[in-house]
């Protein structure tokens, strides 16, 4: 994407890549594709001869024969928190300063097109970064200032070049789940690689932390991030590679061609199980490989919910 330098210099390289997204993306779509997110049934009340029919409640009419119209408690502003994964995994593959995004890069990008979207809005956003555990986080507000603040925090993420030296994904998402009180939408954008978790028990664990989430009635997204090529199709030159697991430093030598069926297999099954329970929770599971580049990614994603809403 061209950088405009002259804009980059007012508003700051990922705040004006942020911009482009938005004004990319947005075209088409419903003018606010988050609307109804915090939307929620509240009780019927009756209908007023020449108002819209929009919320008319269509089976009681059918029971009653009388038109009711479906009432909502509807906040003013959306409350939305991003989380992001900072463990080792997402820092690849390894990139140094200046080079194409690496998973963390990506969920950096998409993150501030979301907040850069929300502001539109006047919707309130807040941000957390996860490791071990929750490392920093910002509550959710709305104002100039904060918004402004929240890009400060993600260009210095972004010009990271190394990540958390441990994760521990189920310890952080109960973190999280405790920490917001108010009914939300939570973002979180993760490649879900952890390193305390390696048998179906530590799975387990992290299916609690994602009913933990949705307990207070929470909208959860989970952009489950990735490289395709590498991490998911194992398009490697084939020749013995040392494969090095960047949360734990345990290294492996392989011929990729020789794994790579039991290795699709086994990530197939595992990710299945996640997509399963997280369609078993209604959260909002979505694959998201770098490769395709976060404006194709988001134009997907805020299409399928201004459908949906």
């Amino acid at each position: 994407m061209p950088i405009d330098h002259f804009r980059a210099q007012q508003f700051g390289r990922l705040e004006l890549l942020a911009r482009q997204a938005v004004e990319g993306f947005i075209t088409g779509l419903h003018k606010s594709p988050y609307h109804g997110f915090s939307v929620e049934f509240a009780e019927h009340r009756a209908y007023n001869t020449g108002e819209s029919t929009r919320h008319i409640d269509w089976k009681l009419y059918g029971r009653t024969d009388k038109m009711f119209v479906k009432r909502f408690e509807e906040e003013t502003n959306l409350r939305c928190f991003i989380c992001i994964d900072r463990s080792g995994s997402m820092f690849y593959p390894k990139r140094s300063e200046g080079d194409a995004p690496n998973k963390i890069r990506f969920s950096i990008q998409a993150a501030a097109s979301l907040i850069y979207l929300m502001r539109t809005q006047r919707d309130a956003v807040g941000l957390s970064f996860i490791g071990k555990g929750i490392e920093q986080t910002t509550p959710a507000k709305s104002s100039s200032v904060h918004h402004s603040y929240l890009f400060t925090l993600l260009e210095q993420e972004y010009a990271q070049l190394e990540g958390a030296d441990q994760s521990d994904i189920v310890a952080s998402l109960h973190n999280l789940a405790e920490q917001v009180h108010k009914r939300s939408l939570i973002v979180i954008f993760s490649d879900f690689v952890d390193s305390t978790m390696r048998g179906e028990a530590d799975q387990q664990q992290l299916f609690e932390a994602l009913q933990h989430l949705r307990y207070n009635k929470h909208e959860v997204v989970l952009f489950h991030v990735m490289d395709k090529p590498t991490e998911v199709d194992l398009e490697l030159d084939n020749r013995p590679h040392t494969f090095i697991d960047m949360e734990t430093g345990e290294r492996v030598k392989a011929q990729p061609h020789e794994l790579k069926k039991a290795y699709k297999e086994a990530r197939e099954k595992r990710i299945n199980e996640i997509k399963l329970k997280c369609r078993q929770f209604h959260i909002d599971w979505v694959e998201t490989d770098i490769q395709e580049g976060v404006n194709r990614v988001l134009e997907r994603f805020l299409a399928k919910r201004s459908r949906l809403h």
